[in-house]
C-alpha cells in the first residue's frame, strides 16, 4: 500500500494537503504545505471536501437482497416474513448480498459496518475483499432449545478462535439476537463469553412497544434493559440497537451503564414501531449513542446521509424544537461515536488516525449556497455527491466507479433464485 497526497482538499473550511502512509493519515497541513510523495500518488481535490467515512453501527447485510419482500406491516408480521425467507438461504446466498450491501455501503459513504447475520463467515469475506471494515457477530438465537443453544455455543467458541487469526481490520463479536429469541442461560452464557475475551456484545433491545410489554410479563415486570441489566449483561462492551421504548430508569441504566445505543430510524419509522428515540436523554445519562441503518429487508437502503438527515429533522420535529440533535453532533453520531464503540481509531481526520476519507463533490446545486458545508451536505445533497471513498488508506470508489460491480450484480441475480 503506498503513499497518497490529497492536495487543496477541503478540511474543516480550510484548503489543506493529506498524506496518507499506508492505512493511515501521516501530515495534515495547510495547501501546498506538503511535497509529492516519492512513491505514490497526488490526487488534485480542488472544489472537494474531505469527511470521515461513515461507520453504520447497526446492519443485517445478509439482507440486501430482500428488499420489499415484506411491506406495509408490523415488526411483528414483517419478522415472521423474515424467518420463512432466512430458512431458504445459505452461505453463497450471504456472501453475495453481503457483496451488493458493501456496493451500496461504499456508494454512500460507510467504511465500517457492525453486522449481526447468519454465515458470519461468508459475510466478513465479502466486505474485506470490497475494501471496507466489518463488525461480524456469531448469532445466538436459541428459541429455548437446548441443543441448539449448545450447537451455537460450540460454533462461536469456533469462530472466536478463528478470528484470532483475523489481520485484515476485521472485528469479531458475539450477537445476542433479542431477550425474546434468546433464552436465559443462553444471554448469560454469550455475555460471560464476552467479557471473558474482552468481546463487543451486539444485541436488539426494546425496539417495540410489544417487546417490552412481553418482557414484563415473562419477567416479573422487568422491561428488555432491566432485565439485562439484572444479569449482569450491560456495560460499555455492548452494542444495543434501537433502545426506543424506554423508560427513565432503563435511560438512567443505560448511561449508568456506558452502553452504546444505536438509532435506526427509517426501520422503526417504516415497521411503525415507534420515532420517540430519546437521544438528548440518553447523551445526558451518558450513553455513546450512535447511527445505523438496520437491514434493507426493513429500512430498504443503507444510506448513511439519509439516516442522519431523517434522524435530525424527526427530532426537531417531535420535540418541537429547531435546535435539536445540532449537526456537529449529528456527524459525530455517523463517525465518532461508533469508532468509540468499537475501538477503531477512526472518525476522525486527524494525523495517525486511520485513513478512512469520503471525497465530496461539491460542484453541483447543493452546495451554491452560503450556507455551512456540513448543513448542505446533510439536508440538501444526496450521497451522489460522495465522489471517491478511501477505506484503510485505499481507493474503494473513484469517481463513483467501484471495480468490480458488473460482476457483482450478475451473481447476486444468480443467488436471488434461492429465495423467490
Amino acid at each position: 500500500m503506498g503513499n497518497i497526497l490529497l492536495k487543496n482538499i477541503l478540511l474543516d473550511g480550510r484548503s489543506s494537503d493529506i498524506l496518507i502512509s499506508g492505512s493511515r493519515i501521516s501530515r495534515i497541513r495547510p495547501a501546498g504545505g506538503i511535497p509529492p510523495p516519492d512513491a505514490g500518488e497526488t490526487v488534485d481535490c480542488t472544489g472537494k471536501v474531505a469527511v470521515p467515512g461513515f461507520i453504520n453501527m447497526h446492519t443485517h447485510a445478509g439482507m440486501a437482497l430482500m428488499r420489499g419482500i415484506q411491506e406495509d406491516c408490523l415488526f411483528e408480521s414483517w419478522l415472521d416474513a423474515i424467518w420463512r425467507v432466512e430458512s431458504k438461504i445459505d452461505p453463497e446466498f450471504v456472501f453475495w448480498s453481503t457483496k451488493v450491501a458493501a456496493l451500496e455501503m461504499i456508494r454512500t459513504g460507510t467504511t465500517t459496518f457492525n453486522d449481526q447475520y447468519w454465515y458470519s463467515v461468508d459475510a466478513r469475506r465479502a466486505a474485506v475483499e470490497m475494501g471496507i471494515r466489518p463488525v461480524v457477530s456469531y448469532v445466538i438465537l436459541d428459541q429455548g432449545d437446548p441443543k441448539e443453544a449448545e450447537r451455537q455455543r460450540i460454533q462461536c467458541e469456533e469462530m472466536y478462535e478463528q478470528s484470532r487469526q483475523w489481520d485484515d481490520g476485521s472485528i469479531f463479536e458475539v450477537g445476542v439476537h433479542a431477550v425474546y429469541s434468546v433464552s436465559e442461560p443462553m444471554i448469560c452464557w454469550a455475555s460471560d463469553f464476552a467479557k471473558k475475551h474482552g468481546l463487543l456484545l451486539h444485541t436488539h433491545i426494546s425496539e417495540t412497544e410489544g417487546e417490552v410489554d412481553v418482557c414484563k410479563r415473562a419477567h416479573g415486570g422487568l422491561s428488555p434493559v432491566q432485565y439485562l441489566d439484572r444479569l449482569g449483561v450491560l456495560d460499555e462492551k455492548v452494542i444495543a440497537a434501537h433502545t426506543l421504548w424506554l423508560s427513565e430508569d432503563d435511560v438512567r441504566i443505560l448511561g449508568e451503564r456506558k452502553v452504546t445505543c444505536v438509532h435506526n430510524v427509517n426501520s422503526n419509522l417504516k415497521l411503525a414501531s415507534g420515532y420517540h428515540f430519546l437521544y438528548e436523554e440518553l447523551r445526558d445519562a451518558g450513553a455513546n449513542v450512535c447511527l445505523g441503518t438496520d437491514g434493507c429487508a426493513s429500512s430498504n437502503n443503507l444510506d448513511m446521509l439519509e439516516a442522519m438527515k431523517t434522524s435530525a429533522i424527526l427530532q426537531k420535529a417531535w420535540r418541537k424544537d429547531p435546535k435539536a440533535l445540532p449537526l456537529d453532533e449529528l456527524l459525530d453520531m455517523a463517525t465518532r461515536n461508533g469508532a468509540r464503540a468499537l475501538g477503531i481509531d477512526a472518525g476522525v481526520l486527524e494525523e495517525g488516525r486511520i485513513a478512512d476519507i469520503l471525497i465530496v463533490d461539491t460542484d453541483s446545486t447543493f452546495f451554491l449556497s452560503p450556507g455551512s458545508f456540513l448543513a448542505n451536505f446533510v439536508y440538501s445533497a444526496h450521497s451522489d455527491c460522495i465522489d471517491s471513498v478511501i477505506a484503510g488508506g485505499r481507493f474503494v470508489m473513484r469517481g463513483r466507479r467501484i471495480e468490480g460491480e458488473e460482476d457483482i450484480l450478475r451473481e447476486a441475480r444468480k443467488v436471488l433464485k434461492k429465495i423467490k
